[in-house]
């Protein structure tokens, strides 16, 4: 399996999508949840999925960490300052400690509450004995982590954007999926002209 030197591979572009996906269904669900009255069938099932697709992303961040593994990240062209690739480096952990830190916390926070863990039908065994003090810190953490989430996704696409549009270099169309078609890599997009009549 290849892939073009100045892009990331298919199965990495693909895990990236996937994973922003389910972040955005994981705090859509726990945001609109308000909508419906607490206790209602509904409700339970916003905040059951939410759990569900929490742990999906943690799965999907050990898919992520095989692919960097297997296929190295092409190199940025052209290639920017020291300080901004150490700047995303640092970014990229805060990122994976945060996908990996909310679904344990909110695994551990169920446990603790002595509830069921569901996963897509099975029931996970719980990572602690249930302890009501224990399970009050799990969510204040788990909430207070979750609105810095918002912060650290926000700051990951406005950087991608800054490097795209006022850096001018391959940052972001290294990992847009629809980029490897009708154009040769390092072309320059030819001017619109008007259709003679």
């Amino acid at each position: 399996m290849t892939r073009s030197k100045n892009r990331y591979h298919a199965l990495s572009i693909g895990a990236h999508w996937l994973t922003l996906a389910l972040l955005v269904a994981v705090y859509a669900l726990i945001e609109l949840r308000g909508i419906f009255p607490k206790g209602t069938a509904a409700h339970e099932a916003m905040e059951t999925w939410h759990f569900m697709l929490g742990l999906t992303v943690l799965g999907m961040v050990a898919v992520r960490l095989v692919l960097r593994l297997v296929f190295r990240a092409p190199p940025i062209t052209p290639a920017p300052a020291a300080w901004m690739l150490w700047l995303a480096k640092a970014m990229y952990v805060a990122l994976y400690a945060f996908m990996i830190a909310m679904p344990l916390l909110g695994w551990l926070a169920l446990g603790a509450d002595g509830e069921p863990v569901p996963f897509f039908g099975l029931h996970l065994p719980a990572l602690i004995a249930p302890n009501e003090a224990l399970a009050e810190n799990f969510e204040e953490i788990h909430e207070t982590i979750g609105t810095i989430g918002y912060y650290l996704i926000g700051l990951h696409a406005a950087a991608a954007l800054f490097h795209h549009y006022f850096m001018g270099d391959d940052t972001l169309s290294r990992m847009l999926p629809w980029r490897a078609r009708g154009r040769r890599a390092g072309a320059q997009p030819q001017p619109l002209t008007p259709r003679r009549q």
